[in-house]
């Protein structure tokens, strides 16, 4: 018996949510996949999965085991592959994560053309404002924006993004628009995910917490009350270019706006980067240079 014994069945039944969509993908019985996954579980002496009639879900320690055995897979997949120089396509499971606004608008798109060209490869693309554990959760690329403080990752720059600060002609005609930082305190403000706003002054960088009247985690909600004349909101640049361009909204305090943030590609640093990884970030550098642009 083989230590691998059931772990790819065990894997495709966790994806799948179910014995039969499991067996189906690895052209298996339904009985043989279980059969060998209650073998692991009898070497492992542990229960991965909890099984009822209607669904199968994911124990604890099954959760903890499914994030190394997709490592696992993955690795064995590679490294098959690696020994076959004629054939570096895309292959195995991609596990990749996006905030959603920015997920939705930039990364989806290009993440399914991208897996058009490559039918081998699969796709778990999770957009979440939460930042994920890359190493910790098994997720294989992440897109970040702004400083990169976790030294376990490899970073690259795909685009950039600016923060502008604006508000509708309408509550500018009623308020006034600000002349200077210290002017925002008086005026209603809209906030987002993040409850700072950054600047620069003097030539520094500096962070205000407005105290909003109105707060949203979503960007698109934050704009259409920006729109509606609620008050001011700093916003990044792909939310608000087309309403700055048709005058619905009109950006402020310009000469403090922050330096351009980097828009990141950072995955786990391992000593090879897998050629699912290094494929997709080539294509959505190129992809968000096409799209991005003002």
């Amino acid at each position: 018996m083989s230590r691998w014994d059931g772990i790819d069945e065990f894997t495709a039944v966790a994806e799948q949510a179910s014995f039969s969509g499991a067996a189906k993908r690895l052209g298996l019985s339904t009985s043989a996949v279980s059969r060998e996954i209650a073998r692991l579980e009898d070497r492992l002496q542990t229960r991965l999965l909890h099984r009822t009639t209607r669904r199968v879900e994911l124990t604890d320690a099954g959760r903890e085991f499914l994030a190394r055995c997709r490592r696992l897979i993955d690795e064995r997949d590679e490294a098959l592959a690696a020994i076959q120089p004629d054939d570096h396509a895309p292959r195995g499971l991609l596990r990749m994560t996006c905030s959603v606004s920015y997920g939705e608008r930039f990364i989806a798109p290009a993440v399914n053309t991208f897996a058009r060209q490559y039918p081998e490869l699969r796709i778990d693309l999770d957009l979440d404002n939460r930042l994920r554990d890359l190493v910790g959760e098994g997720y294989d690329l992440a897109i970040r924006f702004g400083h990169l403080t976790d030294s376990r990752l490899m970073a690259r720059r795909l685009a950039s993004r600016s923060l502008i600060l604006c508000a509708s002609p309408d509550y500018l005609t009623r308020r006034g628009a600000p002349r200077d930082l210290s002017e925002i305190a008086s005026h209603d403000t809209l906030s987002g995910t993040s409850q700072q706003w950054r600047f620069t002054e003097s030539g520094r960088e500096i962070t205000l917490t407005p105290m909003s009247r109105w707060r949203c985690n979503s960007g698109t909600a934050v704009m259409d009350a920006a729109l509606q004349g609620l008050g001011l909101c700093q916003l990044p640049d792909f939310y608000v270019r087309e309403a700055l361009k048709t005058g619905e909204l009109v950006s402020v305090l310009d000469a403090h706006r922050p330096p351009d943030e980097g828009v990141w590609a950072v995955h786990p640093h391992p000593r090879h980067v897998p050629p699912k990884v290094r494929a997709m970030i080539d294509w959505l550098q190129d992809h968000l240079a096409a799209t991005t642009r003002p």
